[in-house]
C-alpha cells in the first residue's frame, strides 16, 4: 500500500481502543486522513459527524487532518473542539449524529495521540466496522465528495442536558465535598462547570488544559495520585475523582488515600445491582474476584468477555448487564448510553454514598485478596504459538483443583474456586500478561510463577523454532 504521496505505508491496523501511536511516527497524516475518509464513506455523503479532542499539542494538527479526510469523503463535521470523550460520545447518541471521532491517546504520555470512532449510538465501532475501515484503506476505495466544517461552543451546554435529572438530585443531595482531579486533561474546567451547575460543592487541582499534562501524568494511579490525596486532606473535600487524559476514565480517592480499582467496581456494581431487575456486571477476564464477592451477596452475576471498552460495551448490550466496567476506571451505564461517561460514574458514586453506603466502609468489608502482575517480553509475531501451547502445558504442570473453568475468550483465564490465573497477549506492547489473584498470596505467587516461567519457556522454544531471537 502507497500513501498519498507514493510512499510505501503500514497498513493502518486498529487496536483495543481505536488507532494511535507517537504522532509523526507511528502514527501519520495519511493515517488520519485514511481513517476518515473510510468511515467517511461507509456512512455516505451528507452525513453528520461530532467532533472532538483532549488537551494534547499535538491535537490541532491531528485535527486538521481528520477534517480533511472526512470533509474529502462528503461528511458534514461540527468540531466542539477540546471536550471529554464521554461529550463526543453522547453528544453523538443525543443529537443525532452519524458517527463521532475523538482525537486522543487516553492515559497514554503526551507525544502520542489517536482516533475513537463512534457509530451513531455513542457506542465504539465494532471489530468488523473496523475492519472493513482497515480494507477501505488498504484498496484506498473512498468516496469523494464535498462535506463542511463547523465549529460548536456549546458542548457544555449540550452535554448537561443528557445528564439525568434524578441521578443529578441524588448526588447534589448526598452533600459530599468533591475533590476533582482532571489531570490537565479534557475534563479540565469542563467538569468543574458540571458538577457545580449541578449543585455540587467543588474544589480541583490540575484543573488548566496542559497536553503535556505537568501536574502528575495523562494516567490516574496510585502513585501518580499520592499528591492529589495530599490535597484532599488538606481541604474541606471528602471523596477525589481523578480522570485520565480524555476523561472517560476515572478513580477515586478518599481522606485515606486510594481507592482501589476493584474494589471500586465492586461498589458500584453491588449499588447498581440493588437498583436493577437484573444485576450483571459486564466486565473483562482482567477483572479481579472482588466485584464478584460483591454481586454474590444480593444475588448478582458477573460475566467476563474480552479487554477493551468497545468490548465491554458490546457485552454489557449483549447480555442486557445493570453495569459494563473495566478495572482500570471505566464505567459504562445502558440506560445513558453504551459508552464510558466517567462523569454520570462520579455520580453515581456520590448519589450510592449519600445513602450511608460509606465507600471506605464497604472496602474494608471486602475479603482481602492478593493479586500479582508479571509481564513476560514476546516478539507479537510469536503470541500466537506461544499462546498455542500455554493452555495444555500450565494445566499440566499447576497443582489444579477437579473445578476449573477454562476461560478462552481472550488470552487464557483459570478460574478454580479459590483463585484465577490470566495468561494474555497484550495488544499493545510485545508482551504477554500474567495475572494471579487467590485469598492466599502463597498460593498467588505460585500461580503467577508457575505461568511466567512456562511462558518465558515458551517464548525462547518458539523463536528458536522460529529461527529468531529470544524474549523482547
Amino acid at each position: 500500500m502507497r500513501n498519498q504521496k507514493g510512499e510505501e505505508a503500514e497498513p493502518l491496523r486498529f487496536g483495543t481502543s481505536g488507532i494511535g501511536g507517537v504522532v509523526g511516527v507511528g502514527l501519520s497524516e495519511d493515517d488520519c486522513e485514511c481513517a476518515c475518509c473510510a468511515p467517511g464513506t461507509l456512512l455516505g455523503q451528507g452525513a453528520r459527524v461530532c467532533l472532538g479532542r483532549d488537551t494534547r499539542h499535538s491535537g490541532p494538527a491531528v485535527a486538521g487532518w481528520v477534517t480533511r479526510g472526512l470533509v474529502a469523503a462528503g461528511i458534514d463535521v461540527v468540531d466542539y473542539g477540546v471536550v471529554p470523550t464521554p461529550a463526543v460520545a453522547a453528544l453523538t447518541h443525543f443529537r443525532g449524529f452519524s458517527a463521532g471521532v475523538m482525537i486522543t491517546a487516553s492515559h497514554n504520555p503526551p507525544e502520542y495521540n489517536g482516533i475513537k470512532l463512534f457509530d451513531g449510538e455513542g457506542i465504539g465501532f465494532s471489530r468488523e466496522q473496523e475492519q472493513r475501515i482497515e480494507e477501505l484503506c488498504a484498496g484506498r476505495e473512498f468516496a469523494t465528495g464535498t462535506g463542511s466544517l463547523r465549529r460548536d461552543d456549546s458542548a457544555l451546554e449540550r452535554y448537561l442536558e443528557t445528564i439525568p435529572a434524578e441521578l443529578a438530585r441524588v448526588a447534589a443531595d448526598s452533600g459530599i465535598p468533591l475533590l476533582l482531579d482532571p489531570g490537565n486533561g479534557a475534563a479540565s474546567g469542563f467538569a468543574r462547570i458540571v458538577f457545580e451547575r449541578l449543585g455540587l460543592h467543588v474544589t480541583t487541582v490540575n484543573d488548566t488544559p496542559d497536553g503535556s499534562f505537568p501536574g502528575r501524568g495523562s494516567e490516574p494511579s496510585a502513585s501518580s495520585l499520592e499528591g492529589t490525596c495530599r490535597t484532599l486532606r488538606a481541604s474541606e473535600a471528602h471523596l477525589g475523582a481523578c480522570f485520565d487524559g480524555d476523561a472517560d476514565r476515572v478513580v477515586f480517592c478518599d481522606r485515606q488515600g486510594f481507592l482501589g480499582l476493584d474494589e471500586m467496581v465492586a461498589f458500584v456494581a453491588q449499588h447498581r445491582a440493588r437498583q436493577s431487575m437484573y444485576p450483571c456486571l459486564a466486565t473483562t477476564v482482567e477483572t479481579g474476584l472482588l466485584p464478584q464477592y460483591a454481586l454474590e451477596n444480593v444475588g448478582g452475576t458477573v460475566v467476563r468477555g474480552r479487554v477493551g471498552d468497545v468490548a465491554v460495551a458490546h457485552l454489557t448490550r449483549e447480555v442486557g448487564a445493570a453495569l459494563g466496567a473495566e478495572a482500570i476506571g471505566v464505567y459504562i451505564f445502558p440506560e445513558q448510553g453504551l459508552y464510558p461517561d466517567s462523569l454520570i460514574a462520579v455520580l453515581h458514586v456520590l448519589a450510592a454514598a449519600g445513602k450511608a453506603l460509606s465507600i471506605r466502609h464497604f472496602v474494608n468489608s471486602l475479603p482481602r485478596t492478593h493479586l500479582l502482575k508479571r509481564k513476560v517480553g514476546c516478539p507479537s509475531t510469536l503470541k500466537t504459538p506461544v499462546m498455542a501451547r500455554a493452555a495444555e502445558i500450565l494445566c499440566d504442570v499447576l497443582d489444579l483443583p477437579g473445578d476449573v473453568t477454562l476461560n478462552r475468550t481472550d488470552g487464557l483465564r483459570i478460574e478454580m474456586p479459590d483463585a484465577w490465573l490470566l495468561v494474555r497477549p497484550s495488544g499493545t506492547e510485545p508482551v504477554v500478561r500474567v495475572t494471579a489473584e487467590s485469598a492466599d498470596p502463597a498460593r498467588a505467587d505460585y500461580l503467577a510463577r508457575t505461568a511466567d516461567t512456562v511462558v518465558s519457556r515458551l517464548v525462547v522454544e518458539s523463536a528458536r523454532a522460529a529461527g529468531t531471537g529470544g524474549r523482547g
